[in-house]
């Protein structure tokens, strides 16, 4: 019997020798359709092939493509379990030509295929065409030789795909496989179709024409297929079984589940394996892929798989986590196909034990209050909507989770009353919002968000992606268009784009649409919502529009080689100074990085060189940085630092980077480990170099270190070579030689200046400068000498005041000095004349005259100053009179 891979890896060989590239799978989380919360077919990552928009090096391709349907318009999740076929997750087969073969080859490839490679009796098959295409149903009478009534024409959309209300569209043809007249229903078309006696197997899309919005349609220029078929369903029927879950990958599974929950996997409780299988293969390949269990958007889809999945765990009586345990035997059956289940597999377990264990803490409580309600019930009643929904708010039960549960009771839930409540409940978080403090027009956000939702956040692993235009604000209101020079902001459904918070700024970048370009300037997040601040360069931005979205990837790059040297930074600080280090405040921006953090004193040199040293040890190591999701007090517990300002809900990202021989973490071996919301480098060697260009104070008790990363700290290292040379070349030195240079000349500097001062005092004693008075002047018996100086400083003057108090013995001394137009003042008394006269009170008294107030001292010497030199006659005057009594 073939195996599910071996099947897989027929179809993709037959392909491959009939000239077609195979294409690797594209990660479930759609980058090029706005539209889909998840890829739900093959097609999804050729749409701009289709359409012209971009060109490959290849023109017919093969794949064998993830997909997951379990949210919006594409939702299987209700019916996993209890029906053969559904799936959340599933394998789409597919071939595809993109303006090469057309129809004639694509029926031939599939009826070779499906009768030749697979060895279907050609017995078994008929098909379905669409009732115009007389082309395909001749094709089918000629390749495969089916009589007219083995092809039936269908004419609703059933047989007519389109991409969308307009665009490229075509009919299509269906192959069925009839499992024979013992199993009820009828052939397609028929009033008994829903049967299972005729199964789909594979689906062949034409591609032929674009559809227009008046309903009229042309040929395409380029005519392609698209063609998908489920595994699940073509690998059922070539092992011989009529449902999906008894095939071999699927019945591996369920084993697995029966094994670790001691439960019978073909017993009472077999749907609940059913689930749990289905629901493995989703979850993982969803946390592979990226998406983590969060409360919107795809996160809130998966975790509501997840979720559901546990609880029929916890019906088969498992009494501690399982779904983790499952995770081993998944990667040996899929691994080998999809290599990121290996890669990402403790990322999934982790993830996987994390969710139950938290869940499982508060299932008893939930599903005890259920009962408890479904007891004072009426029998049969409905649960009224107002538990439902305290099910779904208290306890994290989404509303299809408690519809399932009460599915197997044979009651319902009264969902108009689960609305209503949900209802009130926006109308308080909204009215507590507006009251935050926010502005008044800033309710628009609220309101974009309650008719959209939160916007969906892509930008942790890509910088490019297509998104919806959901709303457009200008001047505070909402429009339905902006042309070129208008100053916008623009909602779109899903973003890589970051937005402003915990001290990473928000991206920049470009929106593209069909009618125009917008360069975004800024990123910012109101509510949930992502504004896109952005300035329309040419055409027009409508609403409802679909939009290619690129981050600027240079700004980015640098951006987050600044961000994740932070976390490299903060620790190195501690280390350095001590467990007292906390972070308190940053910025990471794309030319530097700032970083607060509680520090009394500022730092040494010698510190701060450390501390550099350490950061760039840790960035020439190159260890790879790692993202998990867990709740902030695990996060705690395993030694995460959290970020000053920053709020926490039930789960954090937990950024880790570094390997140290003594560290923090589940192994005591990583270096740095914080809860960050932001963008990082990949490896630590992504951040290349940093250099720290000084600290300062912030404010009380907090100090700031200011850095630079990546090729802004080249550029910097290579200025201050620069300037060193031109210093060096000016000095007639090496830079070597540099500081031995600048000290002798400051030596050499310093005797000069001495020299000078010297020479000065010798002038001013020798009776140059002004000087006013040569001789003592005798005042009530005090001698008393006064000058008035040019050519010397003012901290020429207190020795100048010594050599005169020396030269006459006993008396005063006065002397001012014009500098640059405003006058130093000093006074002296000697000390037999302290007792009568203070040298503090000549200098007040001088000070006054000159335009100056105050001046101190000793009574022996005092200094002082004034506005205004030219009054030093004035000055003079005041002094003597004062010494006149």
């Amino acid at each position: 019997m073939a195996s599910l891979n071996d099947i897989r890896s027929t179809f993709l060989t037959y392909f491959e020798q009939n000239g077609h590239r195979v294409v690797d799978s594209s990660p479930l989380v759609p980058r090029n359709d706005p539209t889909l919360m998840f890829v739900n077919s093959g097609m999804v990552q050729f749409k701009n092939l289709f359409t012209g928009v971009e060109h490959r090096d290849y023109n017919r391709a093969t794949t064998a493509q993830k997909c997951v349907r379990a949210g919006g318009k594409h939702n299987d999740l209700d019916n996993v379990g209890y029906t053969a076929r559904h799936h959340t997750f599933f394998e789409m087969l597919g071939n595809f030509s993109f303006g090469d073969y057309f129809k004639d080859q694509a029926i031939h490839f599939a009826w070779e295929l499906l009768t030749r490679d697979f060895a279907i009796p050609a017995d078994k098959l008929l098909v379905t065409v669409y009732h115009t295409d007389d082309e395909a149903a001749a094709i089918w009478k000629k390749v495969a030789g089916l009589p007219d009534e083995r092809i039936i024409r269908i004419p609703t959309s059933d047989n007519f795909w389109q991409m969308g209300p307009t665009g490229p569209c075509g009919p299509c043809t269906e192959i069925f496989y009839d499992h024979g007249e013992h199993i009820p229903g009828g052939p397609p078309g028929s009033p008994d179709e829903d049967g299972d006696r005729f199964i789909e197997i594979w689906n062949l899309v034409f591609m032929q024409n674009e559809q227009f919005e008046d309903g009229s349609m042309r040929a395409l220029d380029m005519q392609s297929i698209d063609t998908g078929m489920g595994l699940e369903r073509i690998g059922a029927l070539l092992q011989g079984k009529h449902d999906n879950y008894d095939t071999d990958l699927m019945r591996a599974l369920i084993e697995a589940s029966a094994h670790a929950t001691s439960a019978d996997p073909d017993g009472a409780g077999n749907v609940h394996h059913r689930v749990i299988a289905d629901h493995l293969r989703s979850t993982s390949f969803l946390i592979a892929d990226g998406v983590m269990p969060s409360n919107e958007g795809r996160g809130y889809v998966l975790r509501r798989i997840m979720r559901r999945a546990m609880r029929h765990a916890h019906l088969l009586g498992a009494q501690d986590p399982v779904m983790h345990r499952l995770v081993p035997e998944l990667v040996r059956q899929m691994g080998q196909a999809y290599p990121e289940l290996g890669r990402a597999q403790v990322l999934i377990e982790d993830t996987l034990l994390t969710e139950e264990t938290r869940f499982k803490a508060t299932l008893d409580r939930g599903l005890k209050l259920l009962d408890e309600e479904l007891a004072a019930l009426p029998d049969q009643g409905d649960l009224p909507g107002a538990t439902a929904f305290k099910l779904y708010d208290t306890y994290g039960f989404p509303l299809d989770l408690t519809q399932d549960a009460l599915r197997e009771k044979g009651r319902a839930v009264d969902v108009a009353g689960f609305d209503a409540a949900m209802a009130e409940q926006k109308a308080k978080a909204r009215a507590a919002w507006a009251g935050s403090g926010e502005a008044a027009d800033a309710t628009i956000w609220y309101d974009i968000a309650e008719a959209h939702g939160a916007t969906e956040f892509l930008g942790y692993d890509t910088e490019h992606a297509e998104g919806q235009v959901i709303a457009i604000v200008a001047d505070g209101a909402e429009t339905d268009v902006a042309r070129a020079g208008d100053s916008v902001q623009i909602v779109v459904n899903q973003t890589p784009f970051y937005a402003e918070a915990g001290g990473q700024v928000g991206d920049a970048g470009l929106i593209r649409t069909e009618t125009g370009n917008a360069r975004v300037t800024d990123t910012r997040k109101v509510a949930g919502v992502f504004l896109h601040h952005a300035e329309v360069e040419d055409g027009e931005i409508r609403r409802g529009q679909g939009a290619e979205l690129a981050v600027d990837h240079l700004r980015r790059t640098a951006i987050r080689a600044n961000h994740s040297a932070t976390h490299l930074l903060h620790e190195a600080l501690r280390q350095e100074l001590g467990e007292h280090v906390a972070q308190r405040g940053s910025l990471n921006a794309p030319d530097r990085l700032r970083f607060d953090f509680s520090h009394s004193s500022a730092l040494t040199r010698q510190q701060l060189d450390n501390v550099a040293m350490e950061v760039n040890a840790y960035i020439r190591q190159n260890a790879p940085v790692e993202t998990r999701i867990m709740t902030p007090d695990e996060a705690r517990e395993i030694g995460a630092q959290a970020l000053f300002g920053e709020k926490y809900g039930d789960e954090v990202r937990v950024v880790s980077m570094g390997r140290a021989a003594t560290g923090k973490g589940t192994d005591g071996q990583t270096y740095s480990i914080e809860l960050c919301g932001g963008t990082h480098v990949r490896r630590t060697g992504d951040i290349g170099l940093c250099v720290i260009l000084g600290d300062s104070a912030s404010s009380a008790g907090v100090r700031r270190v200011e850095a630079l990363t990546g090729k802004a700290a080249f550029a910097h290292l290579e200025a201050e070579a620069r300037r060193l040379s031109e210093v060096a070349a000016v000095l007639k030195t090496q830079p070597a030689d540099l500081v031995d240079r600048v000290r002798a000349l400051a030596e050499e500097r310093k005797a000069l200046a001495s020299e000078v001062a010297q020479l000065r005092r010798e002038l001013a004693m020798a009776g140059g400068g002004n000087q006013a008075e040569e001789k003592p002047k005798e005042i009530n018996g005090v001698a008393f000498i006064s000058q008035s100086l040019s050519g010397v400083s003012g901290r020429d003057l207190p020795p100048l005041i010594d050599e005169h108090k020396a030269r006459i013995g006993s008396g005063a001394v006065l002397l001012i000095a014009d500098v640059e137009g405003k006058a130093a003042v000093a006074a002296g008394v000697t000390d037999d004349l302290t007792g009568r006269l203070s040298a503090v009170d000549m200098v007040r008294a001088a000070v006054a005259e000159l335009g100056g107030k105050g001046g101190g001292g000793r009574p022996d010497l005092a200094q002082g100053g004034g506005k205004d030199a030219a009054n030093a006659a004035a000055a003079i005057a005041a002094v003597e009179t004062l010494i006149g009594g």
